[in-house]
């Protein structure tokens, strides 16, 4: 007798191939047969030819601290998310060396949250173990992110490393993607992965060539210099030989929408000259991050403290307004894209600001009877001790389309989960199906499925995953494509998906139409590597 059978699925397999009817079998958490099945089960759903498909793999996440503290992260799993991918934008929970442990803390408040979580880690294998401890409902794996990395070895300083240190921190990763990290991420937008020269980033971009891994890059810039800074990555993992995945991949600030169609012919001719460039997006018109973001790197020289006390100087609060307006070369300032009535705020640490959640800093200026909008701002994030998060409106719709119709793409939701987030922590992937496969016909259903599911799986390694085969774990998720839609806003985020009917991770259903089952069916999925071989396993401990 099989665990679960599903009767009269529409079989979307992940591979892009033409939908199929079948009936799936699953025993022991895996696919054990496929097709007209007449069999007995301890638990049957008929899917009365609504879609099967393979659980869909988010690709770029926030919950690497809400995971510890909510192992069933509902806006995630209501999703058809099965997989997240943490670890990303090169500043995640681990490695993390105890001596800066509270100035990480303050760092990461204003991206992943403060949920009251034992931060009782220092790497990536002790934090894995932590998450397998909670008993998670959907399955995690993590990159080895570039500033953890270079945190652990010199610290937070603003200046080049030597090579000295680029070799310790060669060796660090080789021990990230040895305890199962999936890959490298950084973010050249954030401290302390800004301060590194692109020669340290090139050596690390060497051991995951040997690895056989991914860079997942935010890189640093995604408007204003995007073509160049495409280009000198393109350039560099040429020189490595290794996959480069651009994160959040976006064209912003309105004098930039333009070059959309040349940003997606640099990412086909470097694939044509042999490359593997692949990336992820999120479907919506505006980003969300740390308010902190919006200050030039240099301010952050340090960590979080020297970055406050910075704000404090009369001085240097002049220098920082000003390089903001001004976005000089090499960094990407999105106030001045957006606009102070384009920055919205999602969270804050204190009950005090509460009432500053949902509105821009526009608005907030004038409730607090001032007219010095940048200032409001630096004072904000100074008051708040950098847990503030914001939405940043700076992209075009068009812009959006472009991108998501490259099939060289995946979906990564990118949502911030606290306060009152951006939508697409609750809405990215019906979304994606609802408004623009089924309303706006950008692409095929099947095609679609497979950029949430095989696609992902194969950039990261995940062997057993991905597609619906017999013998592959049973992560899957059941809809109706005539209704799946998001209903998830700006103004009203906190709102489940309409349309999907069951997920179900490792073979246990964890949503059953309006049910939520605390199944403790996730897995933490670590990479397995055979550089003699050149070939990559995974597994699953």
């Amino acid at each position: 007798m099989y665990d679960l059978l599903l009767k009269n699925a529409k079989i979307i397999d992940g591979t892009g191939s033409p939908w199929y009817y079948g009936d799936i079998a699953i025993k022991n958490g895996r696919i054990e047969r496929i097709g007209k099945l007449d069999v007995t089960a301890k638990q049957i759903i008929d899917v009365m030819k609504k879609v099967v498909s393979p659980g869909f793999i988010d690709m770029h996440t926030h919950s690497d601290l809400v995971i510890l503290d909510r192992p069933l992260i509902e806006e995630k799993i209501r999703q058809g998310i099965t997989t997240d991918l943490l670890g990303q934008d090169g500043i995640a929970a681990a490695p993390l060396p105890v001596e800066y442990l509270t100035d990480w803390q303050n760092n990461l408040a204003g991206l992943d949250g403060t949920p009251p979580i034992e931060w009782n880690f220092t790497t990536i294998d002790e934090y894995l173990e932590q998450i397998e401890l909670k008993g998670p409902s959907y399955n995690l794996a993590t990159l080895a992110p570039h500033g953890n990395i270079r945190m652990e070895v010199m610290g937070l300083v603003n200046r080049p490393a030597t090579d000295e240190e680029i070799h310790q921190m060669k060796e660090v990763l080789r021990r990230c993607l040895e305890e199962g990290a999936v890959g490298l991420s950084t973010g050249l937008i954030y401290p302390p992965c800004c301060f590194a020269e692109m020669k340290e980033l090139e050596a690390l971009c060497q051991v995951i060539a040997e690895y056989g891994a991914p860079l997942v890059i935010h890189q640093r810039s995604e408007g204003d210099e995007i073509l160049e800074s495409m280009d000198e990555l393109i350039e560099m993992m040429k020189r490595c030989g290794a996959h480069l995945h651009f994160s959040h991949l976006k064209n912003c600030g309105k004098e930039n929408w333009h070059k959309t169609p040349d940003v997606l012919q640099k990412i086909d001719k470097a694939r044509e000259e042999g490359l593997e460039v692949t990336f992820d997006q999120y479907p919506y018109t505006a980003g969300s991050t740390m308010l902190s973001a919006i200050l030039p790197p240099w301010a952050h020289d340090g960590g979080t403290e020297a970055m406050l006390e910075r704000l404090k100087d009369a001085a240097l609060r002049e220098r920082i307004v000003s390089e903001m307006a001004t976005a000089v070369k090499g960094w990407d300032s999105m106030s001045k894209w957006a606009g102070w009535d384009g920055i919205v705020i999602t969270s804050v640490a204190s009950s005090l600001r509460q009432s500053y959640v949902g509105k821009t800093i526009r608005e907030i200026t004038i409730k607090e009877g001032r007219d010095d909008y940048p200032y409001v701002a630096l004072d904000l994030i100074l008051n708040e001790r950098n847990a503030v998060g914001m939405i940043d409106f700076v992209m075009n719709e068009e812009s959006v389309k472009q991108i998501l119709s490259h099939p060289s793409g995946t979906v990564g939701s990118d949502g911030l989960l606290g306060g009152e987030p951006h939508p697409r922590a609750y809405g990215s992937f019906p979304r994606i199906i609802g408004k623009y496969v089924r309303e706006e016909r950008i692409t095929s259903l099947e095609e679609m499925i497979r950029r949430m599911t095989s696609q992902p799986a194969r950039i990261i390694g995940l062997q057993d995953r991905g597609i619906i085969r017999e013998g592959l774990v049973a992560d899957l998720v059941i809809f109706d494509p005539d209704t799946i839609s998001d209903r998830a806003t700006y103004e009203k985020p906190r709102q489940y998906n309409h349309g999907i009917r069951f997920v179900i991770v490792g073979g246990r259903v964890v949503i059953d139409g309006e049910n939520a089952i605390a199944q403790g069916s996730g897995e933490v999925i670590r990479r397995v590597y055979s550089i003699e071989r050149n070939s990559i396993l995974e597994q699953i401990r």
